[in-house]
């Protein structure tokens, strides 16, 4: 009778630790599957936070150069008696916005007779300071088969152009969007396109100053368990990168994706950039057909499988833990 009593209490006091040690390993492995999504969710937030500042950034940017080109504009609509005064008006605010390249009217055939079929005066800034008027209109540059030039005169709105690759051998060559807008006369005849030129010099310099500002944020980073790594880049709605910091380009060639660009949507994908898996961040930008892409090549099993291996050693601790206690009343019960 005696022997049987130990032998229910010993049993008894197996089921206790069994019953402990699973508690235990339920107990680590909700807890892993709840740091798991919360990780998760964590960087998909962060992630789109950084595309959203991003945006807004370049937005709040291009609206600065469209209210700036719009008074240069305006001022050239006050002045068409002359080839002089429009040259003068181009002249008085382009000095304005040192990101503007350049100013220019793209005059209709012949509305200055003495100028000919191809008036086009440009202003542009030769360095950070200076500018000059340079007369580009010609045979070789024939803007009026030029897809802006016929998009604004068939829309008659404002808008900006695709990025486009310009070349006349001189040093304004180089890739460029332009910001147009069609300029009528007090009679209401057509006069002439006024644009403003846009290099994506500022945009690729941009782009590097909000990626170093992140990085540097101590309430994005102070509490993460791994380093970030990730790069900000601009697509234009076919899916080319038009700025990007160097040789990190992030062409968008699936179907879907150029879809998603042309349609103005968010979204975020895996997929393969330069030779390694990535996760890209895209939404568009307001104001140009654009979007914003945030890459990160960040492994997020990094943090999980950190996450796993502390949850694995406190596991294992809670086992010897448990057969130390199983042979503690073993060995007491023999004596």
């Amino acid at each position: 009778m005696k022997q049987e009593a130990k032998t229910i209490i010993k049993r008894q006091t197996l089921y206790v630790l069994l019953t402990i040690l699973s508690v235990l390993v339920i107990t680590f492995a909700v807890s892993f599957w709840i740091c798991t999504r919360a990780i998760k969710a964590e960087t998909h937030a962060r992630y789109v936070g950084i595309m959203n500042v991003a945006s807004e950034k370049i937005a709040k940017t291009v609206r600065g150069m469209e209210m700036n080109a719009m008074n240069e504009f305006d001022e050239v609509e006050k002045h068409l008696d002359s080839p002089e005064s429009v040259i003068a008006a181009l002249e008085s605010k382009a000095s304005l916005n040192p990101e503007v390249r350049g100013y220019f009217a793209a005059f209709e055939p012949d509305y200055f007779p003495h100028k000919g079929t191809w008036f086009e005066p440009y202003v542009v800034h030769v360095d950070s300071s200076a500018f000059e008027v340079r007369q580009v209109g010609s045979a070789r540059h024939n803007y009026h088969k030029s897809d802006w030039y016929i998009r604004a005169k068939k829309s008659n709105e404002s808008f900006w152009s695709d990025p486009y690759y310009y070349y006349d051998g001189t040093n304004i060559s180089g890739h460029y969007t332009t910001f147009v807008k069609p300029v009528y006369d007090k009679t209401g005849r057509l006069a002439c396109i006024c644009g403003a030129d846009m290099t994506f010099e500022w945009l690729t310099k941009e782009l590097q100053r909000i990626d170093e500002e992140n990085k540097k944020n101590d309430l994005l980073n102070k509490f993460l368990m791994y380093d970030t790594d990730f790069y900000t880049v601009v697509i234009n709605s076919d899916g080319s990168c038009i700025a990007h910091p160097e040789k990190n380009s992030v062409p968008m060639t699936e179907e879907f994706l150029k879809r998603d660009l042309e349609q103005g949507k968010s979204g975020v994908v895996d997929m393969e950039v330069n030779g390694e898996q990535a996760t890209v961040y895209y939404r568009p930008i307001e104001h140009v057909n654009w979007s914003v892409a945030v890459v990160t090549k960040q492994d997020i099993q990094e943090p999980l499988i950190k996450l796993g291996i502390i949850f694995l050693l406190l596991t294992i601790i809670a086992l010897v833990i448990v057969g130390l206690v199983c042979r503690r009343i073993g060995n007491v019960e023999k004596v």
